[in-house]
């Protein structure tokens, strides 16, 4: 059946496997998997937890959606009523997460929740879909605006050349999985004080924004639900849009066994850190309409610069830094949460025990880091920003649909859990439902993208029987695979 994890040292290396049991604790359970002597430490203060949720939201989606929303709702007016919605639904979504993570508290987020209420099979191929379809892209999304915008101050006149694009962004992809290696500190030290210069960023849009509607420039206002109809086709995929611009609400949920007073922390960094964010969304995109018509909106690589050319003069130059910095924010953010996910997983017996290794002196989950570079590099060089973005959010939806319906089951099915933090129950019920609901229509919408995505999930569940079910596996494919034995691992 399931691989048996075994604690194990490579004293040559320098890592020592963090605690390992075949199932998670019961639900319910107050405290983290016991832990050796080597493990994750709780580094994670209320504002270290507010700049992970904020530095990793902000980032490339404010900058890349407002296209892939209006182009998909076709008007100023129903496009900044999908912005509010998704801001209002995210919270919805944090909220439900607020409730898991204080419940269950052990890192994972989705995989642990899912784990939990329906069983192994659905949990590995949640992470096995993160392994190879989500965070890949999603980091090689928000990369790829990071390195067009750290290009733009030398290319004024001209366009970016797409190789140098990926070659700046292939820099910066190394130089975030190099920080994580290195320091929990560092990395979360980081963390804060870009995502000081992401807000930053934001008010460099909203205030002239907000200056120009008190100036009385409110045209590309007037009529505002006028222009193409949005259809069914196109709803979800504005939907998709939209939520990717505000992912980010659950990545502390990855990293709960590391939070500070979790019971407190998690639940007001998600609502501080929400209200922060749905505000300065839907303000910004106020100001870009303040300036910029919903046909040039559409035909700009690069809302923010396109933004700051018409109002700021010379200081324009200074907008693409700071998108930039936002960026790499979010690449660091994501990282690091994610990261906790391969080695929980790791941790569980669904991925090769390497990964749940820790660096003995720098505390880091090292071997759960690098996997993720050439997975990264292999997304960046085969495929554009939008097809991407389709390409991962259906597999991100449609389990974070799943792992917020659990909530729902968790609470007929265990109603006397400890619940320190506990929202109404027709929150989770209309989140789920509305994750659930678009992920089957973006299935017509996009058949190719989505498609892919769907198929590439279904291969977990061979995968699932292949490395975890099958127990007599010749000697070679376990050493291929990396689900070693005991001795195996001693004799390294």
């Amino acid at each position: 059946m399931v691989r048996k994890p075994v604690v194990s040292t490579i004293s040559k290396g320098g890592y020592l496997q963090g605690s390992v049991h075949r199932r998670l604790p019961s639900v319910g359970s107050k405290e983290p998997p016991g832990q050796d002597k080597v493990a994750l430490k709780k580094k994670i203060t209320l504002l270290r937890g507010i700049s992970i949720i904020i530095g990793t939201i902000i980032g490339a989606g404010i900058f890349i959606s407002p296209k892939g929303v209006l182009q998909n709702t076709g008007s100023v007016g129903m496009s900044l009523t999908i912005w509010t919605a998704c801001g209002i639904l995210s919270l919805f979504g944090a909220l439900c997460y607020a409730e898991l993570g204080t419940s269950i508290k052990k890192s994972g987020g989705h995989y642990t929740y899912i784990l939990e209420v329906f069983g192994p099979l659905p949990a590995f191929v949640r992470v096995w879909v993160e392994l190879l379809i989500i965070r890949p892209a999603a980091t090689a999304v928000i990369s790829l605006a990071f390195g067009r915008y750290i290009l733009e101050p030398f290319f004024i006149q001209c366009e970016i050349p797409e190789l140098a694009i990926k070659l700046i962004t292939a820099v910066g992809i190394t130089v975030v999985m190099v920080l994580n290696s290195m320091s929990v500190s560092w990395s979360a030290r980081i963390q804060i004080f870009l995502t000081f210069c992401k807000l930053t960023a934001i008010l460099i849009i909203i205030v002239p924004g907000v200056m120009q509607l008190i100036k009385g420039q409110t045209q590309h206002f007037k009529d505002a639900f006028s222009g193409r109809d949005a259809s069914l086709m196109g709803l979800p995929l504005a939907f998709y849009y939209g939520m990717y611009a505000y992912a980010g609400w659950f990545y502390l949920n990855f990293v709960t066994e590391e939070v500070d007073n979790p019971e407190k922390t998690i639940p007001l960094a998600i609502c501080i850190s929400m209200a922060i964010v749905t505000v300065g969304y839907v303000l910004t995109n106020v100001a870009y309409f303040t300036t910029i018509s919903a046909e040039e909106l559409l035909l700009s690589n690069a809302v923010a610069v396109t933004f700051s050319e018409r109002l700021l003069g010379n200081f324009s130059l200074a907008v693409p830094i700071f998108v930039a910095l936002s960026c790499f924010g979010s690449m660091n953010g994501g990282v690091f949460a994610v990261s906790r996910l391969f080695y929980v997983a790791s941790r569980e017996g669904h991925l090769p025990e390497i990964l749940s290794m820790i660096h003995v002196r720098k505390h880091t989950p090292l071997p759960a880091v690098i996997v993720l570079h050439p997975l990264t590099m292999i997304m960046l060089f085969s495929g554009d920003l939008y097809s991407l973005l389709n390409f991962l959010s259906f597999a991100r939806w449609l389990f974070i649909g799943l792992a917020v319906a659990g909530l729902i089951y968790l609470r007929y099915k265990y109603p006397d859990m400890h619940r320190p933090f506990k929202v109404p129950l027709f929150i989770p019920a209309l989140f789920s439902f509305t994750c659930l609901f678009m992920v089957a229509l973006s299935l017509y919408s996009d058949p190719f993208s989505t498609g892919i995505g769907f198929v590439i999930t279904l291969t977990g569940v061979p995968a699932y029987y292949l490395f975890i079910i099958w127990d007599n596996k010749p000697k070679w494919f376990k050493r291929m695979s990396g689900f070693l034995g005991s001795d195996a691992c001693a004799s390294m």
